[in-house]
């Protein structure tokens, strides 16, 4: 579904990507750690098509990237930024009204199920009671679940979230990453995410894709990746893993740097 061979890439003197290749497949929920600075960003921008990168580099769905014309790949792909910035005010109903502007056509009408898909994701959002509030009214929390409402509302086969939860308070990043993992079961939506917090990505990831200056460190399944070695090496802090019980995934301890 999403290949990538050989991406490099270097700003002014600084090498950002060095020589990364991997493979991800459809029905899987994709992690993406490592330290600040590590180029998880920059990577996210090149995989959904914002960064121009040469041709042959990086396949979505079997086609080169360069092949798909905007709108295409807007149908393919939908990103959660890290930050939205608006211009201008809108409410919160418009702002998930544009993710179904790869499907309308200039000058038409919304759709009746346009508008039925963007109710049905501001209700999986838990933002549909705030669909006529003016977005720049909103708390940081429940814009972020707007923009989310908006990718979701694009009903894209690859969806990428930049730190989408951050800003989120717990009882909601648990609420979005809940959806997400369902979304992923049921769609069978290839969802690759950038997390910070190795418990949500041992709890939520199938697979992790571990960046360390530049480089691919690791790729491969979340309980292989997230050992205490790993952990050690990648962050450079000592972690302790509890097994929770039958069923359940192990719990990451920080416990000294």
């Amino acid at each position: 579904m999403i290949e990538v061979s050989h991406l490099n890439y270097t700003a002014g003197k600084r090498k950002i990507l060095s020589d990364i290749s991997f493979h991800m497949k459809n029905r899987c929920f994709y992690g993406i750690v490592g330290n600040n600075g590590s180029g998880k960003t920059t990577l996210v921008r090149f995989l959904s098509g914002i960064t121009d990168v040469p041709d042959n580099t990086i396949r979505i769905m079997g086609r080169d990237i360069n092949s798909y014309s905007h709108k295409t790949l807007a149908r393919h792909i939908a990103l959660v930024p890290q930050h939205t910035s608006l211009m201008f005010d809108f409410s919160a109903h418009q702002i998930v009204l544009m993710g179904r502007m790869p499907y309308q056509k200039p000058l038409h009408a919304d759709s009746e199920q346009d508008l039925e898909t963007v109710r049905d994701c501001m209700t999986k959002t838990n933002t549909w009671h705030l669909r006529d509030m003016n977005v720049n009214n909103l708390s940081g929390g429940e814009f972020q679940r707007v923009i989310i409402a908006r990718a979701l509302a694009q009903q894209t086969p690859i969806l990428f979230l930049d730190e989408a939860i951050s800003n989120l308070d717990i009882h909601h990043q648990i609420e979005i990453m809940d959806l997400l993992k369902r979304i992923n079961a049921e769609s069978e939506t290839c969802i690759v995410m950038i997390l910070h917090d190795l418990n949500l990505a041992m709890q939520y990831c199938d697979e992790l894709l571990v960046l360390k200056e530049g480089s691919l460190e690791a790729f491969g399944p979340t309980e292989e990746i997230l050992t205490r070695e790993n952990i050690r090496n990648i962050f450079n802090v000592d972690a302790s893993l509890v097994d929770c019980g039958p069923g359940l995934k192990r719990h990451i301890i920080i416990s000294r740097l």
